[in-house]
């Protein structure tokens, strides 16, 4: 069983850039039903990372919270199983 839950980002508006919280994330794309297939990203030792699907470029800020974006509207969670 997973211990924690990993935080998903989009880029429906498709903004330059995105500054999340969080260094492990997925990022779905854009919001379903038009979303690619949900990615887990690893930043490692960087601060940034760009999406090789939809290549959304994110920014690592350490002021957010995890499942913080900026802009805020790029966070999504997923529905409950």
């Amino acid at each position: 069983m997973a211990g924690k839950v990993v935080p998903h980002f989009h880029n429906t508006n498709g903004v330059d850039a995105i500054k999340i919280g969080a260094k492990e994330f997925m990022c779905i794309g854009a919001r379903p039903p038009q979303d690619h297939p949900h990615v887990f990203l690893d930043m490692g030792a960087d601060d940034n990372i760009i999406c090789p699907y939809c290549s959304t470029l994110y920014h690592f800020d350490a002021a957010l919270a995890s499942a913080e974006s900026n802009p805020a509207d790029c966070a999504w969670a997923p529905d409950a199983a």
